[in-house]
């Protein structure tokens, strides 16, 4: 690769010749992990992280273990992190990156390490963005111990190359990253607080307990069975036979839910596929709901699809709005999940399907139900696009910023 004017080519990549490519042991004093401890789960004490509770960018105490003073202070001598030192997760999810901000206090256990920066050689947070980023996580990768347990044990930490921007271009860097990253933090919370409200929307609207403008009366509360004209299964077309795998029918799995997308499926069968196994073609708008996994979770395709035998298609009698039910089946995804049985993987019978309570209102009042809860679901969909995009932005930024093609001094 040719190298730019101004830039040099080092074990990170090509940087900016006033940049160095340093291994991380000599950015800081001192890198070392936790020490073994007795934890309690009182919620009192002192923190005792482990790697559970490092993840990027932040340190996360909504399951976390405690340790008392005493301990605390045997711990603190050895792994007592301060303010702007790095975090990393060495065992389980490993490379995960943290810095510890002001007024934290916390001992270490064996699976997190710590790094203390040099505050001469390096800024804390410019660390945690360098080792996250894409050049230093393949470092990572490359360095973890495959035994049965893997693990990223501290030679291996010290012998990562980070790129060494003088400390005002670090701290320009850092900041830069920060802002994206309390843009996504505001983002977050947001969306947490919409999923919130939509959730007491649906505990008010699809009770009764709240009537929209314009309905009064009493609901008639029936069974789901009711207002169900038939349930359609799936099946499998044969492994063994090529023929029926193909990119003519989306073939539907549970697996889907969690990638959902109206318009395709992660596999494809073929039409002689379809023909030739016990999965039927499913007409677009019908809801599809699972009886084994993923209990209480549906879907509505924007195209025909056939699917497999762990799911059922909805078909409903007159009177009762495929998109009311589908807000239905949102708010009682719980109770449905709950009614699972099974040692292994969780089912629901039909029938206990069928038998769970179901409001048979006014098609009008189920389409203003609907309207409502579809409009708060377009404005989550908006905020977690522009989440997204945020994230692709700062994923970028990183790129050009932790390699010195853009640079902010």
């Amino acid at each position: 690769m040719e190298v730019k004017p101004g830039y040099k080519q080092t074990e990170v990549g090509m940087i900016p010749e006033t940049w160095d490519a340093r291994p991380l042991k000599d950015l800081c004093l001192k890198i070392t992990d936790g020490d073994h401890a007795t934890p309690n789960r009182t919620s009192s004490g002192y923190y005792l992280l482990s790697a559970r509770n490092v993840l990027n960018g932040r340190i996360d105490v909504s399951d976390v273990d405690y340790v008392g003073i005493d301990e605390f202070r045997r711990m603190k001598r050895r792994c007592g992190p301060e303010e702007n030192d790095v975090l990393i997760s060495c065992s389980g999810t490993i490379g995960r990156v943290a810095v510890v901000p002001a007024g934290f206090e916390c001992v270490l256990v064996r699976s997190a390490a710590l790094a203390k920066p040099d505050r001469e050689q390096a800024d804390g947070v410019f660390l945690q963005y360098a080792l996250q980023s894409t050049n230093l996580q393949s470092q990572i990768a490359a360095s973890v111990n495959q035994g049965a347990q893997p693990n990223l044990f501290l030679n291996h930490i010290e012998r990562l190359v980070c790129p060494s921007p003088p400390i005002p271009e670090q701290r320009a860097i850092a900041a830069a990253l920060s802002d994206v990253d309390a843009l996504l933090a505001g983002l977050d919370r947001l969306i947490a607080k919409k999923r919130d409200l939509k959730q007491a929307a649906m505990q008010q609207l699809l009770t009764g307990q709240t009537r929209l403008p314009g309905f009064q009366g009493e609901w008639e509360v029936k069974r789901l069975g009711d207002v169900i004209q038939k349930l359609v299964g799936g099946g499998t077309p044969s492994r063994s036979q090529p023929a029926y795998w193909g990119a003519e029918v989306p073939w539907v799995t549970v697996k889907d839910f969690a990638t959902f997308n109206p318009r395709t499926a992660q596999e494809s069968i073929t039409r002689i596929g379809l023909e030739n196994s016990a999965s039927h073609l499913i007409s677009a708008g019908t809801l599809i709901t699972s009886t084994r996994m993923a209990l209480g979770k549906a879907v509505i395709y924007e195209v025909d699809v056939a699917i497999n035998q762990d799911l059922k298609a909805v078909f409903l009698k007159p009177g009762t709005s495929v998109r009311f039910l589908f807000c239905w089946f949102e708010f009682n995804e719980q109770v449905i999940d709950d009614l699972g049985s099974g040692s292994t993987v969780k089912g629901i019978s039909i029938a206990e399907l069928k038998g769970l309570p179901f409001p048979v209102i006014s098609s009008a009042e189920q389409d203003a139900i609907s309207d409502v809860l579809g409009d708060m679901d377009t404005e989550l969909t908006a905020l977690e696009a522009r989440r997204a995009k945020t994230r692709a932005l700062k994923q970028a930024m990183m790129q050009e910023l932790l390699t010195g093609r853009t640079r902010l001094v």
